[in-house]
């Protein structure tokens, strides 16, 4: 009727709908720009020629017979690499430091004579000379073959403090270490079967 002299400062419908289409395609874009940042490497971590870790480990012939120290790559491989390798169970218990339940294993009864290997990457770690009966259920050694080729880690899962042991050269968790064991070291290195391949002398 009559003007009123004040403008109508109210978006029009159009000016709304290109202003949201702008915005959702901003956000969107935004989003699968983090997805794809956080779904890829660093450059540097992909880059073919950078050279791996190296470890010092010993190594030993099957019939327990020690060759000497020697320096070689660490073994890194991704979730899905270890998942092919290994089976469920070892996976479960060398990559996310799962139990064996005990008295099922395989080796905790074996008193044959031989060397026991790491299952991931068969690095030489306990001597069957140094088994012994532990009445736990699990493999039970008083040392590791050398003491280079297993590392001991803090362990406070489970509301306890303990000592976990792992293969120096992969990472494979093997089990745990305690003070309660026979001389003449006094230590009980208590190991899944399923972390060890062994190889009768």
């Amino acid at each position: 009727m009559f003007d009123s002299g004040l403008t109508d400062d109210r978006p029009t419908p159009s000016m709304s709908r290109r202003v949201f289409l702008c915005s959702s395609a901003l956000v969107g874009g935004g989003l699968y720009l983090w997805w794809f940042m956080s779904k890829t490497q660093p450059a540097e971590a992909q880059r073919p020629d950078q050279k791996p870790e190296e470890v010092t480990v010993v190594e030993f012939l099957d019939s327990g017979e020690r060759r000497g120290e020697v320096r070689v790559p660490k073994i890194v491989k991704s979730e899905a690499e270890w998942r092919q390798q290994l089976a469920p169970n070892v996976f479960a218990i060398t990559r996310h430091d799962d139990t064996e339940m005990a008295f099922t294993g395989q080796y905790w009864n074996n008193h044959d004579p031989g060397l026991y290997r790491c299952i991931c990457c068969d690095t030489a770690l306990f001597n069957a000379n140094t088994k012994f009966e532990s009445g736990t259920g699990w493999p039970s050694f008083w040392q590791p073959v050398a003491k280079e080729n297993v590392e001991e880690i803090r362990d406070t899962t489970l509301g306890m403090v303990r000592t976990a042991v792992a293969c120096h050269r992969c990472d494979a968790h093997l089990g745990h270490v305690f003070p309660d064991g026979p001389r003449p070291t006094g230590m009980r290195y208590c190991i899944n079967s399923a972390a060890l391949r062994f190889v009768k002398s």
